[in-house]
């Protein structure tokens, strides 16, 4: 695993190549958490969102029955997506089904070479098809949060002792999603605001925002700190901005271990932040009246998360219209095994 890691870390993805000046980041809603306790504490469903430990990505994926694929250039994961299928014209004929190809790290750029072989309709199409298995995936573990949130709150509402295992869960899943029962005490009202919270977030916004936050996976954040929805931290492995604004602070950027680790940063941002609440909002509403959860809805609730307010949300509407994001939506992972890729230098 050691030797894994520093392969990782030294390695770099040309798919996703070049710098660009990262925007000026927004006075947003981060907060730097570790949240690592009891993460090695035995509980049935350790593979879900809440107790995917940051230190070990292989745990918090679906590592069983695994394979490693070294990737050497973009070519190489044109090739791979070719064997599998996952192919715009597979997209196009209606299939859905995704493979669980998980890109552990963005990285820097490989070099100047390839990088200018990189076209923008490829460079967007890759980094679509890397990023959404592990958009996925994360959706998949909070799916598994979820159901078993509902089954405890079921049990809780009529009146019914909880067992110790899921007495334990519950207030790690409430400390996870920023909600603190006094004495440690559940209530009503706490797994009520916690069905709001625990649930997912279409792939489609996810997809558009990491796009615009991100450069397409290009910009110096990316690159550095696996950082693609530039989610605003004070902690110390904060990524400072080139220009920083005096008057908010010594603000940073927050930076990852893997993208998973982004992604699942992300959707706990939007589940947890005052700022989001209508979102959540939204989403409940629509599964109460049996309507479909899409980004393009969602997004309308997204005018908090920058500066630009209104403006932004008509950016990520029109960029999810632009490059056809919204049937992303409907994207489920296959039931074969996972594939990580190795990126190496050639």
């Amino acid at each position: 695993m050691r030797i894994m890691n520093i392969i990782l870390a030294v390695s770099v993805l040309a798919i996703l190549s070049g710098c660009i000046n990262a925007r000026e980041p927004k006075p947003e809603i981060f907060e730097n958490s570790e949240n690592t306790e009891n993460t090695e504490i035995a509980v049935p469903g350790m593979d879900t969102l809440v107790f995917s430990s940051p230190k070990n990505d292989f745990k918090g994926l679906d590592s069983a029955r695994s394979t490693e694929l070294e990737m050497r250039n973009y070519r190489d994961m044109l090739e791979l997506f070719e064997k599998l299928s996952y192919t715009p014209e597979a997209w196009q004929a209606g299939i859905r089904e995704i493979p669980r190809v998980y890109l552990p790290i963005i990285g820097d750029r490989w070099g100047s070479t390839s990088s200018k072989e990189v076209t923008i309709e490829n460079k967007k199409r890759l980094f679509f098809r890397a990023l959404a298995p592990l958009i996925l995936r994360s959706n998949e573990m909070i799916m598994l949060d979820r159901e078993r949130l509902g089954d405890i709150r079921s049990v809780f509402n009529q009146n019914t002792p909880l067992d110790q295992m899921d007495q334990i869960w519950i207030l790690k899943l409430a400390k996870e999603y920023r909600l603190k029962p006094e004495k440690d005490e559940l209530t009503t009202s706490i797994l009520d605001e916690l069905w709001l919270r625990v649930d997912v977030v279409p792939v489609s916004l996810a997809l558009a925002q990491s796009a615009e936050e991100s450069g397409w996976g290009t910009s110096r954040f990316a690159a550095l700190g696996n950082a693609v929805y530039g989610q605003w931290s004070w902690g110390k492995d904060a990524i400072k901005p080139e220009q920083q604004r005096e008057e908010l602070g010594d603000y940073g950027i927050a930076s990852f271990e893997s993208l998973q680790q982004s992604i699942c940063a992300y959707m706990i941002n939007l589940n947890t932040h005052n700022a989001y609440s209508s979102l959540r909002d939204k989403r409940a509403e629509l599964r109460s009246n049996g309507d479909k959860i899409t980004g393009t809805v969602l997004a309308e609730q997204l005018t908090k998360y920058s500066e630009r307010g209104e403006e932004y949300v008509k950016g990520l509407k029109s960029l999810m219209d632009y490059n056809r994001l919204n049937p992303t939506d409907d994207a489920f992972l296959s039931d074969d095994p996972p594939i990580y890729l190795v990126p190496v230098l050639e």
